[in-house]
């Protein structure tokens, strides 16, 4: 039903050992200001939280497992919420002093469609939550495919951010 349902099946080791690396590399980035850092540590904290306090199970969760639930849908508000801070904010800035390429131009252009689709997954997640919960929409797995969504834009402007594409040419 989600990315975080994965928790109960044979693949609990990988998802958790992801979220722990993605932890890490999130706070091994280094930005040029303080606020790129700070960014950095903070959806490290996320991500190791929602591996540290799973989602309740989809099926007869106890007081407990839905208690620790709402603290992993927390941690992964912040982490997601960070991830769109880090398209729409800093994967943007332009030092004072120079002036934009064309290029850094079209990569600005996608981090705010990445940063947007972010967004929009978040609030569409809280919206199928919310009055979606016992419908038939929640066969298709609704929750699942949007997590997937916010993490491939994510991923796409991670891409472009190290200049895998759209990199200056001739600078």
């Amino acid at each position: 039903s989600s990315i975080s349902a994965y928790y109960y099946t044979v693949m609990r080791d990988v998802f958790v050992g992801s979220l722990w690396a993605i932890g890490i590399f999130l706070m091994a980035y280094k930005g040029p200001e303080k606020k790129d850092d700070l960014a950095g540590n903070l959806a490290c904290i996320f991500a190791i939280g929602i591996a540290l306090f799973p989602a309740a199970p989809d099926v007869s969760a106890s007081l407990p497992q839905k208690i620790i639930g709402y603290l992993h849908l927390g941690f992964a508000a912040a982490f997601f919420l960070t991830l769109a801070y880090f398209c729409l904010v800093l994967f943007c800035k332009t030092a004072p002093r120079d002036q934009p390429t064309p290029r850094k131009l079209l990569r600005n252009r996608v981090y705010k469609v990445c940063g947007y689709a972010i967004v929009t997954c978040i609030v569409l997640m809280a919206v199928v939550s919310l009055f979606f919960d016992t419908s038939s929409v929640k066969n298709i797995d609704p929750l699942f495919w949007l997590e997937s969504s916010a993490i491939w834009a994510f991923g796409w402007s991670w891409f472009i951010k190290g200049e895998g594409l759209l990199k200056d040419t001739g600078i």
